[in-house]
């Protein structure tokens, strides 16, 4: 069965820097990519379906599957492709969920990026980039970042990027509390919408790890303080990581994901043992960033 792996999105570094007259925010944010992520295969069938499995799957057993963003991706598609003279049949669709639901690493938006890209190929209909690009941005601001899937600075709603040198890895740590959060609730806590913007990035991008932790630590998540009103744990998380040795720890996105830094892979495999030992209710793992 033909299969797509959606990696986990992480935010970095997160500014809000105004609001749109319709309600949506702008903002700025250097976001990267890891191995870990959930996993999408499909296969042509006699009827569609979709069946979602794996150690998450369990959050979104009372979600009706139209809702689901891999379904809802699957008619968009099959809807453009349609268009185009393109058959588009009836496909059988497994989510293997391994990423936490509502958690601010984008596993719905990465979700529904795979399944575009892979039933693009099934399907035999290649839309070129842009074409793709407004697709994703009619299931989500985060999905045409995901269908990117490389390193990359985003502005606007999440629709305008722009490719960031990254030729190295980060090994990470994620650890989210088991406690969901609406994306709506954070963006209605946030006191101000009028952030300065992130610093400039380096012209030739990132040399290196350090130079990366150095530019960040003059960044932020503006989302962090009203996520944090929503969700004290969060704070928790960002303890708990920074005891364990991350060299930065932050909040992802929208929450409650947060992410710490480590020196190296051991030092990562290390603080993610140790903390699924002294925090068994938590969803932790370690892992690494895709490079550009």
């Amino acid at each position: 069965m033909p299969a797509r792996t959606a990696p986990a999105k992480i935010n970095l570094a997160l500014h809000v820097t105004g609001q749109r007259d319709d309600g949506y925010h702008l903002l700025e944010s250097l976001v990267v990519f890891t191995t870990l992520g959930d996993v999408v295969s499909a296969t042509p069938d006699a009827a569609d379906g979709l069946v979602v499995e794996g150690p998450e799957a369990s959050a979104l057993a009372g979600e009706a599957q139209t809702d689901n963003l891999v379904a809802r991706a699957r008619d968009v598609l099959r809807q453009a492709a349609l268009a185009k003279g393109k058959a588009a049949g009836p496909v059988n669709i497994r989510l293997d969920k391994r990423l936490p639901v509502a958690s601010g690493i984008g596993g719905g938006s990465a979700d529904a990026a795979a399944t575009l890209q892979l039933l693009a190929e099934l399907w035999d209909y290649h839309p070129d980039h842009e074409a793709m690009m407004r697709l994703g941005l009619r299931l989500g601001a985060d999905v045409p970042m995901c269908l990117a899937g490389r390193p990359l600075l985003a502005r606007g709603i999440g629709e305008a990027l722009t490719p960031t040198k990254l030729g190295f890895s980060l090994d990470l740590v994620i650890v989210n509390p088991r406690i969901g959060i609406a994306t709506p609730a954070v963006f209605a806590a946030l006191e101000n919408s009028e952030n300065p913007p992130l610093p400039q990035l380096p012209a030739r991008g990132f040399t290196d790890r350090e130079a990366l932790l150095a530019w960040l630590r003059q960044t932020r998540n503006d989302l962090q303080t009203p996520a944090r009103g929503t969700v004290p744990a969060i704070a928790d998380c960002l303890d708990a990581l920074n005891d364990a040795g991350a060299r930065l720890a932050r909040m992802s996105g929208s929450g409650a994901s947060c992410f710490g830094i480590f020196d190296g892979p051991q030092a990562a495999q290390e603080a993610a043992a140790r903390l699924q030992r002294t925090r068994p209710g938590w969803f932790v793992v370690a892992t690494s960033t895709l490079p550009a």
